[in-house]
């Protein structure tokens, strides 16, 4: 019986070893195959040839210990700062401005972009290295370490870009110094002054301060004092940057203590030409155009009145443009004295000429009680008569002569009466000067037109003439 199964075994084994030589001839020639086809791609992806540098092995791959292990992470309890229990740990503080994006009068608030990189050591990140080279990490390693906690005092919104990746760079010497560098967009409050507004030059800060530690546990200083503070060129629509400084100084909380506080001050000047174009030059143009009324006759109701009105109207909408685009502080603005005062120029002019025709309508009046105008006058004669012409423009040869009234030779001769000299023993009254010149005036309402041509200009050119001397 096992002789049998002996013989089958052999027999099947017979069967079976030419199909495992075929195979054998057919599966390395695939191998081989396979091989030549990666080949091939290779050299097309290359130009043609083999790039030898694949052929190397990854760096990181040939690192016995990874970085977490180098830097022994797992080790140390790192959500103590360094030196804990000891003497305050010095950060040193270096910024580079970007720019500054916008500065809003109507927030008051500034928005700025920087480079904030801070420096200090820790001996718990020391690794060993023949070179002396650093290593530099992205912000997956940051979040695994301490790292100072500095905030912006007054900031209303910042954050740090993270376009393609978050803008964090963290470099570590072999000897724990490390340098933190990150890109910050932030949103801080500015208190301007708008007294002097558009005139004005503002003082603005950026305040840094750590938010845990006060100042027993962490000591924040500019790196390389003034130096510390870098900018690039930044230009301004409305601003021109007269100086950047950085200082440092101490902060108190009654809970906590005292924090080191370091500053990014800089002054901005506004430009005034903007201003000009838009405020100044069209406030001084309706002003002088409310002037051409005093040459308008004064009988031309609808002229000079529309004309005073528009210059008015216009003004106010001034006004309005300016304060719409300003906060609403409780003081006066040097832009309100020059608009309102210019504003009161143009109100008067129109207040002139109310006067002017009061006047010229009270004296007609006068002028028809004297006398009675005879019907057979003309609408000429009639204006003739009340003195709307001078005259030699007309011919007043030809005019019918006015019949004298009891009353008219009654009044001639209480004039006369009056210039005859007193008899003895009165006293005379001396007339006041003033109350003689205003019932001048008021008899001859067309000296008011002419004075106000002369007093509105030079009066007006003596406020500009203040005005600028003192806010300029």
């Amino acid at each position: 019986m096992r002789v049998t199964l002996l013989a089958l075994r052999l027999m099947c084994l017979a069967c079976l070893w030419p199909v495992t030589q075929l195979s054998s001839s057919h599966f390395p020639n695939k191998r081989r195959h396979k091989e030549l086809y990666v080949g091939e791609n290779t050299k097309q992806k290359h130009g043609g040839r083999v790039d030898l540098k694949m052929k190397k092995l990854d760096s990181t791959k040939s690192l016995l210990i990874k970085s977490e292990q180098l830097l022994r992470i797992e080790d140390h309890d790192f959500a103590m700062r360094p030196g804990f229990g000891g003497s305050a740990i010095p950060v040193g503080i270096d910024v580079q401005v970007e720019s500054i994006d916008s500065i809003s009068e109507v927030n008051m608030d500034f928005t700025m972009t920087l480079y904030l990189r801070h420096y200090w050591q820790d001996d718990r990140l020391a690794f060993p290295s023949s070179s002396n080279k650093s290593r530099t990490f992205d912000a997956r390693l940051v979040k695994k370490i301490w790292v100072p906690d500095v905030f912006f005092v007054h900031s209303k919104r910042s954050f740090i870009h993270d376009t393609t990746m978050e803008n964090i760079m963290l470099r570590v010497y072999p000897d724990g110094n490390i340098l933190y560098s990150v890109r910050i967009t932030v949103t801080a409050l500015c208190s301007m002054d708008f007294s002097s507004f558009p005139l004005d030059t503002q003082n603005c800060s950026l305040e840094l301060e750590s938010y845990a530690y006060n100042e027993n546990d962490l000591m924040l200083y500019w790196k390389n004092g003034n130096d510390s503070l870098r900018t690039d060129e930044i230009v301004l629509s409305q601003f021109f940057i007269e100086d950047f400084q950085p200082s440092f100084g101490l902060a108190f909380y009654s809970s906590t203590g005292w924090y080191n506080r370091l500053y990014i001050n800089f002054i901005l000047r506004r430009h005034i030409f903007f201003f000009m174009l838009q405020t100044y030059f069209p406030t001084m143009l309706m002003v002088m155009l409310s002037w051409v009324s005093f040459w308008i006759d004064r009988r031309a109701v609808p002229a000079r009145v529309s004309l005073g009105i528009t210059t008015v109207l216009t003004m106010s909408t001034i006004i309005t443009g300016v304060s719409a685009s300003m906060p609403q502080v409780s003081y006066v603005k040097a832009v309100d004295i020059y608009l309102w005062t210019s504003f009161l120029f143009v109100f008067l002019s129109v207040i002139e000429y109310a006067a002017v025709n009061y006047f010229t309508t009270v004296e007609e009046m006068k002028k028809l009680k004297r006398a009675k105008i005879p019907n057979s006058f003309n609408t000429t004669q009639a204006m003739v008569f009340d003195g709307c012409f001078h005259d030699n423009e007309i011919d007043l040869a030809s005019l019918p002569e006015v019949s004298t009234t009891p009353n008219t030779e009654r009044n001639t001769q209480s004039r006369n009466s009056t210039v005859s000299s007193p008899p003895e023993g009165t006293r005379l009254r001396r007339k006041h000067p003033l109350k003689q010149n205003l019932s001048f005036i008021m008899s001859n309402s067309y000296m008011i037109d002419s004075y106000s041509r002369v007093i509105f200009p030079l009066a007006y050119l003596l406020f500009n003439i203040i005005y600028w001397s003192l806010y300029a």
